[in-house]
């Protein structure tokens, strides 16, 4: 699980912005919130701008050179901090395998290029390549002068943790092996004005085959009525067949003429989910109730948390701000390059019983 992460000089964020979510407060309420001591699903809030979407972005910059899963292609377009153009960009993870911690951090220039890398497991330092020199555990890792100086120069910005991968036979369990498929499971996604997602996939799919070809289709019209209450008479469907069709006094109509904005949104995150299920670690959901009710925002967010791997999305709808749905230690606020959780934000003692959406409001939380 994702433990903690910070990112120095990323996009809007001129200083250092840390996420921790290894610290959960000792609410008796929504413990499945909470997984082995850390914070398993959350929301974050913030004004317009105050960077809910690149914390999320700066988080999957780990995808881009330690997965060959989907990238996003302009994800290096403003990528350095407008007023500092020539530092380096430096992030910082921990992560938590059971007992096991892993450190790992490093640093990349304005083009994305690997310049810096460190790794630390159980606060034993595996390798430190700074500034192409390589200090690096050789009882681990043994290697010839000449590999380690060919590592340490780096003329081709790769990062050590692949070349390890591929050049060592490592056992199951391995926590090299456990950090290449946790973050091989990492998923961002949006559906604004365009659909975009980072991670996880290595193709692309037409929704409407994808649900034809794996016999979903009843599946999808039940996740529809329960979540939107919407029933849509689907036709029979082969499994060769392109386009979902609605059966209407005995005309077919395309399902996607029909649908409405929200509903086609409905539609990705049905898709999602059930890939969620088989290979996810991290979700992320930018914006991820932009075209919802309220209330259907409310009913999609039970079903994402109860997902075994940890998920997070962004959001404005303070409905959401919930003790019936989350606690006030999953709930946090962004702003002013700084991020917190509500019950960190205020001296205030936060009960069950307490409206925190009014709270909220009513200017409690400050950050």
């Amino acid at each position: 699980m994702l433990t903690k992460f910070a990112v120095t000089n990323y996009r809007g964020f001129n200083k250092r912005i840390e996420w921790d979510l290894s610290k959960p407060s000792n609410y008796s309420f929504n413990t499945n919130a909470i997984k082995d001591g850390v914070v398993k699903n959350g929301i974050i809030y913030g004004p317009n701008g105050s960077g809910k979407t690149n914390l999320s972005l700066a988080i999957f910059d780990i995808v881009n050179h330690l997965s060959q899963k989907f990238k996003k292609p302009d994800y290096y377009k403003n990528f350095i901090f407008a007023g500092h153009p020539d530092a380096l960009v430096d992030f910082e993870y921990s992560f938590k395998f059971g007992s096991q911690v892993i450190e790992y951090s490093y640093a990349k220039a304005r083009d994305g290029k690997l310049i810096n890398e460190k790794l630390i497991v159980d606060e034993k330092l595996i390798f430190d390549h700074t500034d192409r020199v390589l200090d690096i555990d050789m009882v681990a890792f043994p290697m010839e002068p000449s590999f380690k100086d060919a590592l340490a120069q780096n003329a081709n910005n790769v990062s050590i943790i692949n070349v390890l991968l591929i050049s060592y036979p490592l056992s199951a369990g391995h926590y090299l092996l456990k950090l290449r498929d946790f973050v091989n499971g990492m998923l961002w996604f949006r559906n604004l004005d365009i659909r975009e997602f980072i991670g996880m996939e290595t193709n692309v799919y037409i929704l409407d085959e994808y649900i034809i070809q794996e016999g979903l289709v009843d599946d999808f019209s039940k996740f529809l009525e329960l979540v939107s209450r919407q029933d849509f008479s689907f036709a029979k469907h082969d499994i060769n067949d392109k386009k979902l069709l609605c059966e209407y006094g005995g005309e077919l109509v395309s399902f996607d003429e029909i649908a409405s904005t929200g509903t086609h949104s409905l539609m990705l995150l049905y898709f999602w989910i059930h890939r969620m299920k088989k290979d996810a670690t991290f979700v992320f959901i930018d914006e991820f109730d932009a075209f919802y009710h309220f209330e259907l925002s409310y009913e999609v967010c039970k079903r994402l948390f109860a997902l075994d791997c940890q998920v997070f999305t962004s959001s404005h709808n303070t409905y959401l701000m919930s003790n019936d749905l989350l606690r006030p230690d999953c709930n946090f606020i962004i702003n002013d390059n700084a991020i917190k959780a509500l019950c960190d934000s205020t001296d205030k003692e936060l009960r069950f019983g307490h409206n925190i959406e009014k709270l909220y409001r009513g200017g409690t939380f400050g950050i």
